[in-house]
């Protein structure tokens, strides 16, 4: 599975920033501000993008002690009386269909969702857009620094019963170890989960439809297949979920504080 490279999302950004500089010199209507407003996103979207692949070249992302925080998260689980991993994963194995089901959730359901999320949002709640726009922004720049510590995945423990999915059914998205971002030592936090809560609590705040909760599942069915695939722990999940609450309450303090120091007009 291919994803788009750092100097295609970088052209990508040149041109929509481009693009809406110049349409800025012409006379404005309706149409033309809308064009501006998606092209202004969508490069600072490719921006962002372009950024986060280029960290897939940092020499930071050493194997170095994974193995030995991922059983101490499998500890502190049981500590934590945390359902086990592999209970779920034995279940879905049950049946062919659902394990392959499950690990094409994984490897393909978070990153359509949530661009289809801010398109939708952009469009149909443009004043519930920033604030997400800016909380997948920290989000996303949270997990990547804290994903350089790094931390074995449950996979990585066949002396557990645990196996990789990928290599049974198929649909792999990583690759070696240490070959960066989306490598196989990047379990801590779940970037997976993360997103999908984003979409869920995103689409609950902005929405009035009565069907909104409906999409709450979007979060719970991802949470159980990054831990039913071995590619997760439990608080890998838990984690990026709260890396998000953070990003929403920094966001709407910084908010708070540039509206105390605008004047207000009569």
């Amino acid at each position: 599975m291919k994803w788009v490279t750092w100097d295609q999302a970088a052209i990508s950004a040149l041109i929509c920033g481009v693009t809406a500089l110049l349409l800025r010199k012409l006379p404005q209507t309706r149409s033309r501000i809308f064009i501006i407003a998606a092209c202004t996103e969508l490069a600072l979207i490719s921006f962002l993008y372009t950024l986060w692949r280029l960290a897939m070249v940092l020499p930071l992302d050493k194997p170095d002690g994974a193995i030995a925080r991922g059983r101490s998260i499998d500890t502190l689980q049981h500590h934590l009386f945390f359902p086990t991993e592999l209970s779920l994963q034995h279940f879905v194995m049950r049946y062919d269909w659902l394990a392959r089901a499950t690990n094409i959730f994984y490897a393909v359901a978070h990153v359509p969702a949530t661009i289809i999320f801010l398109v939708w949002l952009f469009i149909r709640h443009r004043d519930h857009y920033p604030l997400w726009r800016n909380c997948l922004a920290m989000l996303t720049a949270a997990c990547l620094v804290i994903r350089f510590v790094r931390v074995a995945p449950p996979r990585f423990f066949p002396e557990l019963g645990y196996i990789d999915l990928a290599t049974r059914y198929g649909f792999s998205v990583y690759g070696p170890v240490g070959t960066g971002v989306s490598d196989q030592f990047a379990a801590m936090p779940s970037i997976h989960v993360g997103w999908a809560a984003l979409v869920s609590f995103g689409v609950v705040a902005a929405s009035t439809s009565r069907w909104r909760w409906l999409f709450s599942l979007h979060i719970v069915l991802t949470m159980l297949a990054v831990s039913a695939t071995g590619n997760h722990w439990w608080l890998d999940g838990i984690a990026a979920i709260a890396l998000l609450g953070v990003a929403v309450l920094i966001d709407r303090s910084v908010r708070r504080q540039l509206g105390s120091r605008t004047p207000s007009v009569a």
